[in-house]
């Protein structure tokens, strides 16, 4: 896993130039937004069980053939894989999130979901629609207007790092797609 400062060096050191100009001014703007960060990765932590359950119940309301006999939330084995599967994708968001770099969420999280998910029979276009619902509840999380949810956060604008962080449930929906 490739954090940003770790990027900008390889990057460099690959053509042989020192840090400077764009990569730089990056680099200054990921310093900057560092409370702003670490607020918004400690947010999504601590309701971490909320966001899931509440994407899986979203989901499950939207199809509640899933829980019948023969869904694939039918039993307390698959639905507690259902929920053990959100909470690791949202784990891997807030890494990469924390690291203000996607590699980690690629390589550790989406490299054969997709093919695990069909191997398994887990449809994915309800899998699709609770990582969607997990990403509107994370982006109100972020930007603090999660209803009945407030947290202390640093001030300012967060709507880049909600933006960054939807990319990254962007990512995961193209994924198992």
């Amino acid at each position: 896993m490739l954090d940003a400062f770790s990027r900008v060096v390889i990057d460099s050191d690959t053509k042989a130039a020192y840090v400077g100009g764009s990569n730089l001014q990056a680099l200054k703007t990921f310093i900057s937004e560092g409370n702003q960060r670490l607020d918004a990765v400690n947010s999504i932590v601590s309701n971490a069980s909320c966001i899931v359950s509440d994407a899986v119940s979203g989901m499950i309301c939207e199809n509640p053939g899933l829980t019948s006999p023969g869904g694939n939330c039918y039993t307390n084995r698959r639905m507690a894989a259902c929920l053990r599967d959100g909470e690791i994708i949202l784990r891997y968001i807030s890494y990469a999130l924390l690291a203000g770099d996607p590699s980690v969420l690629e390589d550790r999280c989406l490299n054969g979901l997709k093919e695990t998910y069909i191997a398994l029979g887990v449809p994915i276009t309800s899998s699709a629609r609770a990582v969607n619902i997990m990403k509107a509840s994370v982006a109100a999380f972020i930007l603090n207007t999660a209803p009945g949810r407030k947290m202390d956060t640093a001030s300012g604008d967060c709507t880049a790092l909600a933006s960054e962080v939807g990319s990254y449930f962007d990512r995961v929906c193209a994924a198992i797609s």
